[in-house]
């Protein structure tokens, strides 16, 4: 059993990441809740990557994984080890599956090829692929998942970066689906869910801690798997009235049940 780190995902409060004085007031604040790493997606790909370097020190936060685009490990490959090396980055993570790719089984077995094909290049810079899932990767195609097409088709350099959220609003469980990616994933996703009130309730995204998701027997999972970070993601935080207050909210609620920060 190993002990692993719950960091901040920057996407949950990308509008505080578009200038430089917010982005230092947020780096600040986030440390203060008791953040030691956090995940670069969302923020202002304008700002040099040498700005975000100077800041993680200032604070004190480690940038343990990113989300990239298709175009950054396609067209600007050697810009994006770059950006790593800088910050001392391990994770390359894509955020998503482009459309193009989940229409069907063939699709989704194209676009493994083309992510064991990122990570055999991450690998000869000392770099990981990782790939973060949604609730589509879910559909059956032929009565197989489209998740256990990528489970069967990623090869040793690509690794899994489990969203509990987007499991669950794909009708799985996230704790069987971690227990299921063992040794194939390092980093995960944090983000928790509740109903919203009606006859037909839509899913909606909440500070983990204060949704329905079983964070108890998440955290045995992650740990009996040697996850190394968890990265908490709200992706509707950063449109509220206090984005940071969600985060501390997350923050809080995990230190109470036993997490390290």
């Amino acid at each position: 059993m190993k002990n692993f780190l719950c960091g901040a995902q920057l996407y949950s409060i990308r509008k505080l990441m578009q200038d430089e004085a917010s982005i230092d007031s947020t780096f600040r604040a986030l440390k203060q809740m008791g953040y030691t790493t956090c995940q670069l997606s969302g923020q202002n790909r304008e700002i040099p990557a040498e700005f975000y370097a100077d800041k993680l020190k200032e604070y004190g936060l480690k940038c343990v994984v990113t989300h990239n685009s298709m175009k950054d490990f396609e067209e600007d490959f050697d810009d994006l080890v770059k950006r790593h090396k800088l910050w001392g980055t391990v994770y390359a993570g894509l955020g998503a599956m482009p459309g193009e790719y989940h229409q069907d089984a063939e699709g989704v077995k194209r676009f493994a090829e083309k992510a064991n094909e990122f990570g055999a290049k991450l690998k000869d810079h000392g770099l990981v692929f990782v790939y973060h899932n949604h609730a589509f990767e879910f559909n059956r195609f032929d009565g197989v998942l489209g998740m256990d097409i990528l489970f069967d088709n990623f090869g040793d350099n690509v690794q899994f970066e489990l969203d509990t959220y987007w499991v669950q609003a794909g009708g799985a469980n996230p704790v069987d689906w971690i227990r299921k990616v063992g040794g194939r994933m390092d980093v995960a996703h944090f983000k928790d869910m509740c109903a919203t009130n009606g006859f037909n309730p839509v899913q909606r995204m909440v500070p983990v801690g204060e949704g329905n998701l079983d964070w108890q027997k998440i955290k045995l999972a992650c740990e009996e798997t040697s996850v190394k970070y968890a990265e908490v993601e709200q992706d509707n935080a950063s449109d509220m009235d206090d984005p940071l207050g969600q985060m501390e909210i997350s923050a809080n609620n995990l230190k109470k049940m036993g997490f390290l920060l």
